[in-house]
């Protein structure tokens, strides 16, 4: 595994990651924090996983007859309800719910259009969520649920954007897409001539779009959102092909998403990054990680330092006060809960 670089903050405490061994060499893109005790991560070979005492123990909840897909986003309330993602084309992007820890799942939205592939979901509260495809017939597609999950809607495009050529959202992290108060949401594209960042205000049924100054390509965008509030954000990628690479992969926004301000080089994370969360005890501190390491900012993003060499896909935190946590997952059954 990788070696830890302490990183200090301005108090003094240092950053870096405690993992704890999942038993599985699955490799978890999905993940949900729900306190320092309580995180799910979803993976492939239709693995999800749950622990309730910190990462002491790794509890096999998969859903039944899911072997063959990979789960790429989990959303979870609490220790018993969760949400989760498979991804692929046509029917392989499906949502699965569960409200007993695990013990059963329902199939609960199944994608039927071929030309379709759902790439992250988010919640703003227990009710209200929103998943992403990738453009059908020249527009990006949002499911949207008003139930926790239970059901789906696909939602018309007339309030969509037109998507550039070649535009799609990475299914990397689960968070090219993130939700805020309210009815507020943003994703984050690559793929075309350069990365984009969308926004709602009333639960997906209207969107406008924003150009981002980081590199874009065919492989390379803008992999992950964060925002600390509906104006507070941060952007972070690269090019999936180059991990140890970063070309103006990461960004900052003061006003929601409508503008946004590259961090330049000197300053930003020092690879590809495809995760990145807002850490709860701190407002200007957020975390990101990726296949060449872990970084952590003390700024709100307008500077990175590397804590952690490592390869991780993903990163959430959750919880207040003495509950709050932050875990991370990725390749070989990789989870790690951060120690600061």
């Amino acid at each position: 595994m990788g070696q830890v670089v302490p990183a200090q903050a301005h108090g003094g405490s240092s950053y870096r990651w405690e993992l704890t061994p999942t038993g599985t060499t699955a490799q978890f893109r999905g993940l949900a924090a729900v306190s320092k005790d309580v995180a799910w991560v979803g993976g492939t070979g239709g693995t999800v996983l749950r622990t309730v005492d910190g990462g002491k123990h790794w509890e096999n909840v998969s859903p039944a007859g899911a072997e063959a897909l990979q789960f790429r986003d989990v959303e979870a309330f609490d220790a018993r309800r969760a949400v989760a993602l498979t991804i692929g084309n046509g029917e392989d992007s499906r949502v699965y719910r569960t409200a007993d820890g695990g013990k059963t799942w329902s199939e609960t939205f199944r994608n039927t259009d071929a030309n379709a592939f759902y790439d992250c979901m988010a919640f703003n509260d227990d009710k209200h969520g929103l998943a992403l495809s990738d453009p059908v017939d020249g527009k990006f597609r949002i499911a949207a649920t008003s139930d926790g999950g239970k059901s789906w809607n696909v939602q018309p495009t007339d309030g969509m954007p037109a998507a550039l050529a070649g535009e799609f959202a990475f299914a990397a992290s689960g968070t090219c897409l993130v939700a805020g108060h309210g009815r507020t949401a943003w994703f984050a594209s690559g793929g075309g001539d350069r990365p984009r960042v969308f926004r709602t205000v009333d639960g997906g049924r209207r969107w406008t779009v924003s150009d981002s100054p980081m590199a874009s390509g065919e492989a390379a965008g803008i992999f992950s959102l964060a925002f600390r509030n509906t104006l507070f954000g941060v952007a972070v990628g690269g090019d999936f092909l180059k991990p140890t690479e970063a070309v103006n992969a990461a960004s900052v926004t003061y006003d929601g998403g409508r503008t946004w301000k590259l961090v330049p080089a000197d300053r930003a994370p020092k690879g590809y990054r495809s995760g990145s969360h807002f850490v709860p005890w701190s407002p200007t501190t957020v975390v990101a990680v990726g296949p060449s390491g872990s970084d952590v900012s003390f700024d709100g993003g307008r500077s990175w330092k590397q804590f952690y060499d490592g390869s991780f896909d993903s990163v959430e935190c959750a919880g207040h006060g003495i509950q709050a946590g932050c875990w991370a997952s990725g390749a070989k059954g990789a989870v790690g809960r951060l120690v600061h």
